[in-house]
């Protein structure tokens, strides 16, 4: 999009944000002089837009009131927030019921995008994964994002440009699997051919990403989120192994991505779950909720827990309020 239109599209967007802008702060805005901003209403003013001159010392330029503005184009950041973010929200719960609107609006932004942006907005919904938990959020650059996104869905290797934590930055080439939201970042998993050995890269240390000649092809049954969560899992004071008889989609519902391993049920419907934390207290309780048969592999003291707080609702259950008998209802 050439400049100068780019920056009439500004003058109208910070118009219809409402109230009354002066020539001075839109000129700071728009980085051009006050002679310029003039000029950008006029052209408004040719393409039938109602912008209104005010004078006196606090006067600008303003929109007509009621006036309704046609759609604006949406820049590649503007519209990866927006179906980004209707993604996330209906994956996690949060439009449950207003599913069928967020669909629709995705719908509506996704038709109205230019096709060359569409396919790529296209691959990084194709190639992103959610866990449940959440955290302060780092952004990756768009390009870097999309350039990722769209080699994963066609299996193609890239070249990206790392900073590691220490601040040494180095260039590699990455067979990339997936992409994944997790805990407030993102996380690229994929293979290094260099070394030989999978990589797990946060997206927001790399400076630059370009696609590679040739294609790859990336491991069957592949789960991008459960490689990115072992990757990152830290020496906990527990490890903990179960064996949950029911379905995975029964298993998360208490024991999230973000949270737990679940490796699918075997012929007897017994699925086997690690989990890594600090304390042990609170999953008797989790265990309990789940209400699907299950076995303790390790450690002891969680069946220790488990057992006494079997003792202890047992314990409640039988026990009626001080001086009535149990047909008080009590």
């Amino acid at each position: 999009m050439p400049r100068p239109v780019a920056r009439v599209l500004t003058l109208l967007e910070l118009l219809q944000s409402g109230g009354t802008r002066t020539v001075a702060e839109l000129a700071d805005r728009l980085d051009v002089d006050e002679r310029t901003v003039r000029r950008y209403v006029g052209h408004l003013l040719d393409l039938d837009v109602p912008v209104e001159s005010v004078r006196g010392r606090y006067g600008g330029y303003r929109l007509a009131s009621g006036y309704r503005l046609p759609p604006l184009m949406l820049s590649d950041d503007e519209a990866l927030a927006v179906l980004l973010g209707l993604v996330a929200g209906r994956r996690a719960g949060l439009m449950t019921t207003t599913g069928t609107a967020s669909e629709t609006a995705a719908a509506k932004i996704r038709r109205v995008l230019p096709e060359r942006l569409g396919h790529r907005l296209d691959a990084v919904l194709d190639s992103l994964a959610f866990t449940a938990a959440a955290g302060e959020a780092t952004a990756p650059e768009t390009a870097v994002l999309l350039a990722i996104a769209d080699a994963v869905r066609h299996h193609r290797p890239v070249s990206i440009r790392y900073t590691a934590a220490d601040g040494r930055r180095s260039e590699r080439t990455l067979h990339p699997y997936g992409l994944v939201a997790h805990s407030g970042r993102w996380y690229v998993t994929g293979a290094d051919p260099a070394i030989g050995e999978d990589r797990t890269i946060r997206l927001d240390r790399i400076a630059g990403a370009r696609t590679l000649p040739g294609s790859f092809a990336p491991p069957d049954g592949l789960d991008p989120a459960e490689r990115v969560l072992t990757g990152l899992a830290a020496p906990y004071r527990h490890e903990v192994t179960l064996r949950v008889q029911g379905t995975t989609e029964q298993i998360r519902t208490r024991l999230p991505a973000g949270i737990a391993v679940v490796a699918e049920p075997d012929t007897g419907h017994w699925a086997r779950v690690e989990l890594r934390v600090e304390r042990l207290d609170w999953l008797p309780g989790v265990l309990a909720a789940l209400d699907l048969p299950f076995v303790v592999e390790r450690p002891d003291e969680l069946r220790d827990l488990i057992v006494a707080l079997a003792d202890r609702l047992t314990r409640s259950a039988r026990r009626h309020p001080r001086g009535a008998g149990p047909e008080s209802g009590g």
